[in-house]
């Protein structure tokens, strides 16, 4: 369904892609998961026609993004990060222009859109610049849908946007995934959003880190991991990264995440702590996502 070979991407001296290959097989919920930065938006700006590579070639239903890119873009949705819908147009009138951009109607493909329509309704005379943010995104999502394209992507869809519209959003494409199979690309710098898609490519200074589904990222993770809690985690981040023996440690939330080099045990470990007059837990615990992205990292 979309084959991407060798892509890279230069600005002036900044290399945004560095030679990135990907394959995402049709029906897919795929993931680019990575920080702000990273090359999420360049390679899709690539694969939605609006760039042109500086090397390698991507095809999207066997047409090349170069040479094919009108055919293409009949056939795919595109909502970027920035809300970039009419803001003087109300809801109504959004989805009834870009119906009209791609010679279709509202009600030739509403059941596609119909369970988030049902949350706009009683906004849709509103104009698009007096939404809330919640609304917003799903506006865009409608006018992404409105033609029924093939493939769906979403530049950081919800960036900005509360939990509740976040959880509604997801569910909203797993259900246009289950009942219309379309095949829907999201990127996102949330880590807990990898473990929604089938799979995902993990993204940092324009190169792939990994690819691969969301459970068999986190079992690449190559150390035993410990999560500690103290009664002041800023200042035991400081003092662990200087301890000797420490191989990583990060701020994960409300705890630190901390991997120990072969030489240094646990006790040692806790003994430091405790002379250094801090309150603290620590246990053995599973590695996520975000852990195998931020060991990958440290690699690079």
């Amino acid at each position: 369904m979309i084959e991407i070979k060798n892509i890279s991407k230069s600005y002036k001296e900044v290399k945004a892609l560095d030679n990135i290959s990907l394959n995402i097989e049709e029906g897919r919920l795929f993931g680019l998961i990575g920080p702000d930065g990273a090359g999420k938006t360049t390679l899709f700006r690539i694969l939605t026609t609006l760039l042109i590579p500086n090397r390698g070639t991507a095809t999207l239903m066997n047409l090349d993004t170069v040479t094919d890119y009108k055919k293409i873009r009949r056939q795919i949705g595109y909502m970027p990060g920035r809300f970039s819908l009419y803001t003087d147009l109300s809801v109504q009138e959004n989805l009834e222009f870009f119906a009209k951009v791609f010679n279709t109607t509202i009600e030739s493909n509403f059941e596609m859109i119909r369970d988030i329509y049902v949350l706009l309704e009683p906004f849709k005379k509103r104009k698009a610049r007096d939404l809330s943010g919640g609304m917003k995104q799903k506006l865009a999502l409608c006018c992404a849908l409105i033609h029924k394209p093939k493939i769906l992507f979403l530049d950081e869809p919800t960036f900005g946007v509360d939990p509740v519209s976040r959880k509604e959003f997801w569910d909203n494409l797993k259900k246009l995934q289950k009942t219309d199979n379309i095949t829907t690309v999201v990127s996102t710098p949330y880590m807990d959003e990898a473990a929604l898609c089938n799979e995902v490519a993990l993204i940092q200074k324009g190169k792939i880190l990994a690819v691969d589904t969301p459970g068999n990222i986190s079992k690449r993770f190559t150390h035993k991991l410990f999560e500690i809690k103290t009664n002041n985690n800023y200042k035991a981040l400081l003092l662990l990264r200087k301890m000797d023996g420490i191989n990583s440690a990060f701020m994960f939330g409300n705890s630190i995440h901390l991997t120990l080099n072969n030489s240094k045990k646990v006790t040692q470990l806790s003994t430091e702590l405790t002379a250094n007059s801090f309150k603290f837990s620590i246990k053995n615990i599973e590695p996520n996502i975000e852990d195998t992205f931020m060991e990958l990292m440290q690699k690079e």
